[in-house]
């Protein structure tokens, strides 16, 4: 351990059984997981609840930390929300939130860590569109994905992917590449943000 400051990475549990996660994990040197889950439960992966996965993380000399209700992409306050959908630069204006950042950058300062949510993908997940975001653009810290075939992914790599995919990866006389990456940002997020059940939006506008 020491002062420098690591790379922090991210990875997405999916459906990988315990010992296949651990590999990935040991694969990269990871240290310290931090799960970014608002609801640290997992209906079809039960190896990944957070009490089973603390324990195995444990077996193999993992630590296990759980910030999820600071950087979790679900939130208990309406104002958060907007046509049911949750809204992330909401989210990151909070102060549970700067205070979720702020541990995991003192962390790095430690640690090898890694964010950890349930998608194999980081573009359908809020670790990238939103935490990793803010670690990059407002700390100045490093982040790499862990794929699921065990590649890793830099940050920018993933936006350079999104552009792509939102067509917007081609130079735009009146739009700057940080704008262009903000409007591919916005819209993914418009399409994988969690969005309240419909009976919930309900009780929430009584």
């Amino acid at each position: 351990m020491g002062s420098e400051l690591h790379a922090v990475l991210t990875i997405g549990h999916s459906n990988h059984s315990s010992d296949a996660f651990v590999k990935l994990l040991s694969g990269h040197e990871v240290e310290i997981v931090v799960d970014v889950r608002s609801t640290p439960y997992s209906r079809f992966n039960p190896q990944f609840d957070r009490e089973q996965l603390e324990i195995d993380l444990k077996v193999h000399g993992i630590g296990y930390v759980f910030l999820g209700k600071e950087l979790g992409a679900r939130s208990n306050d309406p104002s958060h929300y907007e046509s049911g959908r949750v809204q992330y630069a909401r989210l990151a204006e909070t102060d549970a939130f700067r205070q979720g950042i702020d541990r995991v950058v003192r962390g790095a300062t430690e640690y090898r860590i890694v964010l950890m949510c349930s998608e194999g993908e980081p573009l359908a997940c809020h670790r990238t569109l939103l935490v990793s975001r803010v670690l990059v653009d407002d700390c100045g810290i490093a982040v790499g994905h862990i794929l699921p075939d065990g590649r890793l992914e830099s940050y920018n790599e993933a936006v350079d992917r999104l552009l792509l995919i939102t067509k917007r990866a081609e130079n735009d006389l009146f739009l700057s590449r940080r704008e262009r990456v903000a409007e591919a940002m916005d819209y993914q997020q418009q399409r994988v943000a969690y969005t309240q059940p419909r009976e919930r939006r309900k009780e929430v506008l009584r």
